[in-house]
């Protein structure tokens, strides 16, 4: 298989791209949407996804409250398409974020949140989709059709619209000018590549593993985990490295591979005591970090090129878990852009 010929593979690289046209076409109506939220005194977010959206709305969950001192919640909805029970939403900003804009119980959550009168926000590649139509401010995602059916552009557009929000919402100077040099972070980390590649291969005949995040990054363990099993078929669970302490670390035998997502932040600290416990239980650890300390306890260093902000890092973090899963997708002889039983779009109710 020549991996390069695959959507995957140009979907991948086309991120840098994708994330640029979405920070220079977003801007009046992402500062549309932050206008509103101060003029109706907003005090709580809740937000509707599923799958690879979901894992954005993590990352929401995190950025959000840092930066904006905003209660995120994530929704529950089936409560408003099945049960039909839709609980008091009252001033809040209610955000749907959805690839396709096409899931029934997203747009639900939106529908009932605009009757019952909260602000609505749909974050899509489709403006047009029935998401987008259900609600007040869209934000367009820009990052042209997306054909594999494991996300990438899309995930990464995603992160990139809650960041562009926060950083206007938050009226800081800094965080804009960040992330407008997010897409050369990403173009940097894409180079990791051919060294990723090489490293698939000792994974051939894994059928399990863990991946551990925190903090900003604990969106960032989700979606590689995500990742892996779509496309792979591998038996792949996320924690944070304090919820893995709490039991899971149990299970923990001689050379159980673990990804431990660890850039340099404040969570630093915490990743690298974890990573000398796994250590002393012999775990082996793959590591993606800038960090050279927690680099030097890793079987598998997967060292990032570039060194950013810890709320921006999980549009660098991700990069290497991508390739990683494309890769052992190509040395397992899997089609990395049609996985089993998986579609584009998938609508839940």
């Amino acid at each position: 298989m020549n991996i390069t010929q695959t959507f995957l593979f140009q979907e991948i690289n086309q991120q840098p791209e994708t994330i640029s046209r979405l920070i220079s076409e977003e801007t009046t109506a992402i500062h549309s949407l932050v206008k509103a939220v101060r003029e109706r005194q907003i005090t709580h977010v809740v937000i509707a996804a599923r799958g690879t959206s979901d894992n954005a709305a993590r990352y929401a969950n995190y950025l959000l409250g840092a930066v904006n001192r905003l209660c995120v919640a994530l929704a529950t909805p089936s409560l408003f398409s099945i049960y039909k029970q839709a609980p008091h939403i009252g001033n809040a900003l209610v955000l749907g974020i959805s690839q396709s804009g096409k899931s029934p119980d997203i747009v639900a959550v939106l529908t009932e949140a605009r009757r019952q009168g909260a602000l609505t926000a749909a974050i899509t590649n489709f403006p047009r989709s029935d998401l987008g139509l259900a609600a007040e401010h869209v934000i367009d995602l820009h990052a042209g059709e997306e054909r594999s059916v494991a996300a990438t552009k899309t995930y990464t557009s995603e992160l990139a619209a809650i960041a562009l929000f926060s950083a206007a919402l938050a009226n800081d100077e800094s965080m804009q000018t960040a992330l407008k040099g997010a897409p050369q972070f990403i173009a940097q980390t894409l180079n990791m590549d051919a060294e990723i590649a090489r490293i698939a291969e000792r994974y051939r005949y894994m059928r399990a593993c863990v991946v551990i995040g925190r903090g900003f990054n604990y969106a960032t363990a989700f979606e590689l985990a995500l990742k892996i099993k779509e496309l792979t078929y591998t038996v792949v669970e996320p924690y944070s490295s304090a919820d893995f302490l709490h039991g899971p670390l149990a299970m923990i035998e001689p050379g159980f591979p673990i990804i431990v997502i660890a850039p340099q932040g404040v969570m630093l600290g915490e990743m690298l005591e974890f990573t000398r416990i796994l250590n002393k239980r012999q775990a082996e650890v793959i590591a993606i970090s800038d960090d050279q300390e927690l680099l030097s306890h890793a079987r598998i260093p997967l060292q990032l090129p570039v060194s950013v902000p810890e709320w921006l890092s999980p549009l660098v973090a991700i990069i290497p878990g991508q390739l990683f899963a494309m890769h052992l997708a190509a040395v397992r002889d899997l089609d990395p852009d049609h996985p089993r039983a998986l579609h584009k779009v998938t609508e839940t109710r």
